[in-house]
């Protein structure tokens, strides 16, 4: 399996460089660490005395990485579930915070092993979560990775504005499937054809 380390250089990557995307509710964003993210932990790299776009624009790969290693993956406890799930949990986390492992505890309620569905890993989610892992070794990052995708599915269809994250101009699959899917086997991948018929009543 892949270290921290190795897993949060391939999300600086994914997440690439500065964007400011009015439609994105994280508001600007640099490596992926949003403006909000800065500001909550006090990162003035400019010394100016307060954290703005211009500190955001002066965050490296290297401290982008850092800062998700110990905020998103450390503290948020993803180290403590099962092994197969770091990756997608730890990118989902980066990608939608809390969201991620409410995904993951709807989908032990699903798999009919009981667990409250707050957003917080304590006992209760890491117990629940190796018991799917025993249950399911060889399936559940793939059905994590599935409901992700039917999250990213779902939040379009509510909001028309994030559409643009799900499906290309070209009616092909957008980033937010496509990087759901990065953590899927191959096998449960939709077709191009089953994607167009997804997100057809979009218009």
């Amino acid at each position: 399996m892949k270290s921290v380390e190795q897993i949060a250089a391939e999300i600086v990557a994914r997440e690439g460089g500065y964007v400011d995307d009015p439609d994105d509710p994280g508001g600007a964003t640099n490596y992926g660490v949003t403006i909000g993210t800065l500001r909550r932990l006090g990162r003035d790299l400019d010394g100016d005395g307060v954290v703005t776009k211009a500190d955001l624009k002066r965050l490296t790969a290297g401290q982008a990485a850092e800062i998700f290693i110990e905020h998103y993956f450390r503290r948020p406890r993803i180290d403590a579930l099962p092994e197969s799930l770091h990756a997608s949990v730890f990118d989902m986390y980066v990608n939608s915070g809390a969201n991620a492992v409410k995904i993951l505890q709807r989908l032990l309620v699903a798999m009919r092993i009981p667990v409250a569905i707050d957003g917080i890993i304590g006992p209760q989610t890491i117990a629940a979560a190796g018991r799917a892992q025993a249950a399911a070794p060889d399936h559940l990052a793939d059905a994590y990775g599935i409901a992700r995708r039917n999250y990213y599915y779902a939040l379009a269809d509510r909001r028309p504005a994030s559409r643009k994250y799900a499906r290309r101009r070209d009616g092909g699959k957008g980033g937010w499937i496509r990087r759901a899917e990065e953590f899927i086997s191959p096998r449960y991948h939709l077709s191009e054809a089953q994607h167009r018929e997804r997100v057809a009543t979009w218009g």
